[in-house]
């Protein structure tokens, strides 16, 4: 059942399952009830979104692509923070100063990009059983809360690009 009736905790495992199921609403397909739209995941928000959408800055703010670089880098050094690699080279501002406007290759580039670090992060909750305990838990509640944000940030750009 999972539930040790003791001492009333949960398998790690059993949490595991409920985090890949936030990230497939967050990132694949809402199936709800964590999301309630339904085709407003980030990869089927990022697939009506052209390069040049993608490129247009919001005021003073970032474009969508930078969005996107940062949520990839961000799953990157979260992973490398998951498993207690050197975090020594994280720059946080290179990205959202380095990606402005993109043409459709790069764009789909970035999309691409994201897509396969999601699916590494994914791939590591298969191994749930042999995590430490809270570090990898928190380290996949940011994970899942920073891109829930980024995902709004999107879809709030979105708005304003579309009228």
């Amino acid at each position: 059942m999972g539930v040790n009736s003791m001492s009333n905790q949960i398998a790690i495992t059993e949490v595991a399952t409920g985090f890949r199921f936030l990230l497939i609403e967050t990132f694949e397909s809402v199936q709800g009830p964590a999301f309630l739209d339904r085709g407003t995941s980030l990869f089927e928000t990022l697939a009506q979104i052209s390069a040049a959408d993608a490129s247009q800055p919001m005021g003073n703010c970032a474009t969508i692509a930078a969005h996107i670089a940062h949520t990839a880098y961000y799953l990157n050094v979260l992973e490398d923070h998951m498993f207690r690699r050197d975090l020594s080279g994280v720059d946080w501002k290179r990205i959202w100063n380095e990606v402005g406007a993109v043409d459709e290759t790069e764009w789909a580039d970035l999309v691409a990009d994201l897509r396969v670090t999601y699916q590494r992060i994914m791939s590591h909750l298969d191994g749930a059983g042999e995590w430490e305990g809270s570090h990898e838990l928190s380290c996949y509640l940011g994970i899942i809360a920073h891109s829930a944000y980024h995902l709004g940030e999107i879809r709030q750009m979105m708005c304003h690009l579309k009228g």
